[in-house]
């Protein structure tokens, strides 16, 4: 009974810490070829669940390596100690900030959407997108698997709750690509969101890397104030939409009425 309870926590934290993996899985693979981005998403969360299984088992055989430091610097301005840990958070970080980035200047100065490929962009294979959602998704399972072996040691329950959480994955990530095809302009909340995500993890991975800038410590972001940045991220993007079609029909109505009475 006790693995049964520790497994169903387990699938709530694979749920609360997956939101934003699953939304870098689905604007990401809207880089592939259209016909081929459903088979994209199922087989990069496949090949991912193997991975993470994979990663569970080296960081219960090698955690010390993982956590302990391989470069040490101090100053008065910087300062840190960093292990491989952080160095894969970090980097997570850089890299979803640099595809966001680039994303949102897409959208807004050349009046594409995210993952479109015009022309100014190198198209992606559908092999390139799937090995870019592994890579990326074992940058998001560090934390989950992580903290899934500070609440038990047992391996099959472990593995267990990353098989079932990827299955849900899977079903969840085409559910999610279909609403944002259909509701496109929610395409730059997205592309906010993992800009935030990018923040969330280079706080983290400057966190475990204990670094000190200006001799002040780097915090990591904690998840009440990404979901929290979240909420006003989603309710600002409603407020602006009704605000708009507000503003569009008073525009429109002016319009009737000007050519009504040049009519009259």
């Amino acid at each position: 009974m006790e693995h049964v309870v520790t497994l169903l926590f387990l699938l709530l934290l694979q749920l609360v810490l997956g939101f934003d993996n699953l939304l870098y899985i689905s604007l990401e693979s809207k880089r592939a070829p259209v016909e081929e981005q459903s088979r994209v998403r199922r087989i990069g969360i496949a090949v991912a669940i193997g991975a993470r299984l994979a990663l569970l088992f080296v960081l219960i055989k090698l955690i010390d390596l993982v956590q302990d430091p391989f470069v040490q610097f101090h100053g008065d301005w910087f300062a840190g100690s960093i292990n491989l840990h952080a160095v894969i958070v970090l980097g997570g970080g850089v890299f979803i900030m640099y595809t966001a980035m680039k994303e949102i200047w897409h959208m807004v100065h050349l009046g594409g959407h995210a993952g479109d490929d015009a022309a100014d962009q190198e198209p992606k294979s559908a092999n390139q997108v799937i090995a870019t959602i592994v890579v990326m998704n074992l940058v998001f399972s560090f934390d989950s698997i992580l903290s899934a072996m500070a609440l038990t040691k047992v391996f099959w329950v472990m593995a267990t709750a990353i098989v079932i959480g990827g299955v849900m994955m899977i079903w969840l990530s085409d559910r999610v690509s279909a609403f944002l095809a259909k509701n496109r302009m929610y395409e730059v909340l997205g592309m906010f969101v993992l800009l935030i995500v990018g923040v969330m993890l280079l706080s983290e991975g400057g966190h475990l890397a204990h670094l000190h800038l200006f001799g002040h410590p780097v915090e990591a972001m904690s998840k009440t104030t990404f979901y929290f940045s979240i909420a006003v991220l989603v309710l600002t993007d409603l407020v602006q939409s009704r605000f708009q079609r507000k503003l569009l029909a008073e525009k429109q109505a002016q319009a009737a009425a000007l050519e009504a009475a040049q009519r009259g």
